[in-house]
């Protein structure tokens, strides 16, 4: 079964996507592909799509808050290394965990989501 969200489809039975949710700007930054690499204090197993959605707070100006904001495939989850600062847009650190993300696919009409902490999964509306 083919479910579309914004021109992006997804193969699912159950209508239902793994998610994540992240501060602006950097689920933002993810969205706009400046940013391949999530940090997490915890590895996943989970690999293809995940839904990145901004969490409602803090509130950063101009920038969508508490909405799917893009697709990604996660492709591999590994310590991380110094050299992933850059597309992680974020400090090494001891202990971190580097989700890498590829084919970002960009929702046209972002939508609310109700975030949670941890990986969680959305019920996608046809």
């Amino acid at each position: 079964m083919q479910t579309k969200i914004g021109k992006w489809f997804l193969q699912t039975e159950q209508m239902k996507i793994k998610a994540i949710s992240l501060h602006q700007p950097w689920a933002s930054w993810i969205a706009q592909e400046l940013k391949t690499i999530e940090t997490r204090t915890w590895p996943t197993k989970h690999r293809g799509d995940l839904l990145i959605v901004s969490s409602r707070k803090p509130e950063f100006p101009g920038l969508p808050l508490g909405c799917a904001l893009c697709i990604v495939d996660v492709v591999d989850c590994r310590p991380m290394k110094l050299e992933d600062e850059f597309a992680a847009r974020s400090q090494w650190f001891p202990g971190r965990w580097a989700w890498v993300l590829s084919n970002i696919r960009k929702i046209e009409k972002p939508f609310r989501v109700r975030g949670r902490q941890g990986m969680y999964e959305v019920e996608i509306e046809e």
